[in-house]
């Protein structure tokens, strides 16, 4: 997955790997790496960096959006190893399941702030953790917005990631397979409640609402294992491209996704 860097100021990003068995982005400008989430072990995340010519020294910070297991269960073994700094909101760290961070920054939701050349905005979302946020990052006159677990897309989220020049998706069901599939009653109501995850018909809708004009990259991520098919997110977006399909890309589980330059 390592390849030919794009010059220094170009926002970029890649997935390690994204789905109910562990989710981490990588997020660049080519001087400054962060790594949004890290759902995955220490080996494992070892692993996947170097699949993508990083060492995990060379992350400049690891920026959580809450704390449940398949995007924190790497987090502190990381920052303890390699002493990665780690931004999370108060309430995430509340949670107690991230164990001794050597260095931490609080995150507030809807205040922008910056780690070398990239400047975040963490927005709030609804979703059945603490203090959620997800990210908007921007460098070099672009932006990219990380956009997975909510259970719904609220007015906030839709003004939040409006105009975005690529974007990471959240299609986690489809409500069928869902409703037909092996999840216990209670975990099918959790899932695809408001507080849960985003059905592909959701992730559509608001993809519609947030304007493709900019939208260099759409990346469908955090699919179920259980519940969804990468055909049906794709089939689920498909329409709102004009049947150009070159923009949309899935994040798969064990394959992640290589670097995408926003140009």
């Amino acid at each position: 997955m390592a390849e030919s860097r794009p010059p220094v100021g170009t926002l970029r990003f890649a997935s390690l790997g994204s789905g109910s068995k562990g989710n981490a982005t990588l997020v660049s400008d080519g001087e400054t790496h962060l790594l949004v989430d890290c759902g995955f072990g220490l080996r494992e995340t070892e692993r996947r960096l170097a699949a993508f010519g990083l060492h995990p020294r060379q992350l400049d910070a690891v920026l959580v959006t809450h704390e449940h297991g398949d995007h924190v269960r790497g987090v502190g073994p990381l920052a303890r190893r390699h002493g990665v700094p780690v931004y999370l909101t108060p309430g995430t760290w509340s949670s107690g399941r991230l164990g001794e961070l050597p260095g931490h920054h609080w995150v507030t939701p809807q205040a922008r702030f910056a780690i070398k050349g990239l400047t975040i905005d963490p927005v709030t979302v609804p979703h059945d953790a603490r203090e959620p946020v997800q990210f908007r990052f921007h460098a070099g006159g672009r932006s990219l917005g990380v956009l997975t677990d909510l259970g719904h897309p609220t007015d906030h989220v839709a003004r939040a990631f409006a105009g975005c020049d690529a974007l990471v998706l959240e299609c986690n069901h489809d409500v069928r397979m869902l409703a037909e599939g092996p999840y216990p009653p209670r975990l099918k109501r959790r899932v695809g409640g408001d507080w849960g995850h985003l059905a592909n018909a959701q992730a559509a809708a608001l993809l519609a609402r947030l304007g493709l004009d900019r939208l260099q990259r759409i990346v469908c991520s955090h699919l179920s294992e259980h519940n969804n098919r990468p055909e049906l997110a794709l089939e689920a977006l498909v329409p709102l491209l004009d049947g150009d399909e070159s923009r949309l890309m899935i994040a798969a589980q064990d394959t992640g996704l290589a670097w995408q330059a926003i140009g």
